[in-house]
């Protein structure tokens, strides 16, 4: 081990994903010296096996899906087969690409990248073990920013094995597709994926614990995408949980224990995701007296701030919503506030996506959430079987929903299941961070025929004057 003393920066970043790297270079776009450390590989879960590998599978799937189905529509497509090892190929190279681009953007803004693994050693200073033994040490004048993201939970009685039980990093790096895939938890990354092998010829079952899938988001939304995974044979079984596994011959059978009783599920491959964990552990921070709740998020302010002058955190490692979007746009926060701008986490809302077929995306509250809160509300609804853009691209499952305040027309929340919610969603977070109302949006000519007609017309829904359906 080595020590060549301390190197001065004037912030250090504690992690290179979404949240780091984009504090890093906006700290090095305003003038201050910063170094952004980084364990494994710049990008972080995100880039590496998150979002970004995820949707080249999902994007693969939906394409696959559509050209078995070509001749519907006149196009008459040869045999069809699934190269999954050269797909893998392909979907890493996009990583590869994507990940070196962050090297170079932080070098762009003079941004110094440190590879190893981070920990503190004083509120200013940080220690960097690299993998061959050696140490470095920096020191912060201005402030710290933790940003070490999320991690996979391991369920007990469910141990990883990175072959057979595995989780989402595995998950998208599978070179031949299961025969039967088992799910444990209907969330959003078990809800994807499944549904990535299910289109590729994967028998898919979905367990979840609640009555439901999706929770979190518009129980209406949620249930269409269970319909679409039942109508392509799937089975969802829900207010059930798996409690072990074990391999018998080639199989593995699971046990599931649930509302109705006990049984047993065999399959080839079994995807845990359950959820991530906040990665707070081992940075040093308890006994410098930085405060962690009990699920393990560090506490912060309305500027990223910690218990401890000096030390910020930013992304999933300092609560929901973990979302990557929201990691960025704090680290941007943070970086103007260790800057000495004027900046803050004043946004009204996070939109939520989900990739599933049909996609799901939501910003504000839903329809009950709004009840709760005391609102009179009023709904609107436009159905994408009513759209002929929809009908066009042969994807007309599902909605968009617009909830209002009845007594100013105020926009509360919208709903999107159906083709691109995840790109007609951005309007709706534009809707709600200028304080629209329903009227703002049925009163701004949308092109025709676009998907985006579908925001327009459930928003005359709302408010009783819709074109292109009978009102209510």
């Amino acid at each position: 081990m080595t020590d060549g003393g301390v190197e001065d920066f004037d912030a250090v970043v504690i992690g290179g994903g979404p949240g780091g790297y984009p504090t890093a270079i906006r700290l090095g776009q305003l003038g201050l010296r910063v170094a952004c450390v980084e364990e494994a590989e710049f990008g972080g879960v995100c880039l590496n096996w998150g979002c970004i590998p995820s949707k080249a599978l999902i994007a693969n799937a939906h394409l696959y899906e559509k050209a078995q189905s070509a001749a519907e529509v006149g196009i008459r497509i040869g045999e069809l087969s699934l190269d999954v090892p050269a797909m893998q190929t392909w979907k890493n190279g996009i990583v590869k690409k994507l990940t070196t681009g962050v090297r170079g953007l932080l070098k762009a803004n003079q941004a110094t990248a440190v590879s190893g693994t981070a920990r503190l050693i004083a509120k200013d200073t940080v220690e960097v073990t690299a993998k061959d033994g050696s140490v470095r040490r920096l020191r912060a004048s201005r402030g710290v920013v933790i940003a070490t993201g999320s991690a996979t939970i391991e369920l007990p009685g469910l141990p990883f094995d990175g072959e057979r039980v595995i989780g989402a990093r595995e998950a998208v790096s599978l070179t031949k597709v299961p025969e039967r895939l088992l799910v444990v938890g209907g969330g959003v990354i078990g809800c994807e994926l499944g549904m990535v092998y299910q289109k590729f010829g994967a028998q898919l079952t979905i367990v979840e614990l609640g009555p439901g899938l999706l929770p979190g988001l518009d129980p209406e939304c949620a249930k269409v995408v269970e319909r679409a995974i039942k109508k392509h044979g799937g089975e969802v079984i829900t207010g059930s949980k798996v409690t072990g596994c074990e391999r018998r011959g080639d199989a593995l059978v699971a046990k599931v224990s649930g509302e109705a009783g006990e049984r047993e599920l065999t399959c080839d491959v079994l995807l845990v995701s359950v959820g991530m964990r906040p990665r707070s552990q081992g940075l040093g921070l308890e006994a410098l007296g930085v405060e962690i709740d009990a699920r393990g998020f560090i506490r912060t302010n309305d500027v990223c701030q910690t218990s401890v002058p000096g030390i910020y955190a930013v992304g999933d490692v300092s609560g929901p919503p973990m979302l990557a979007h929201k990691a960025t746009k704090e680290g941007e926060v943070c970086a103007e506030v260790i800057a000495g701008k004027r900046a803050g986490k004043d946004w009204v809302t996070v939109p939520s996506i989900v990739f599933t077929d049909p996609e799901v995306a939501a910003v504000g509250l839903t329809e009950a959430e709004a009840k709760e809160q005391g609102y009179e509300v009023r709904v609107g609804k436009f159905p994408f079987a009513a759209l002929g853009r929809a009908m066009s691209i042969r994807e007309t499952d599902g909605f968009t929903k617009v909830v209002i305040d009845a007594a100013t027309s105020r926009v509360l929340g919208i709903h999107i299941v159906g083709p691109s919610a995840s790109d007609l969603i951005s309007e709706g977070a534009l809707a709600l961070e200028m304080v629209a109302t329903a009227d703002d949006l049925a009163l701004t000519v949308h092109p025709h025929p676009t998907l985006g007609e579908a925001l327009m017309e459930a928003s005359q829904a709302a408010l009783g004057h819709a074109i292109h359906i009978v009102n209510r």
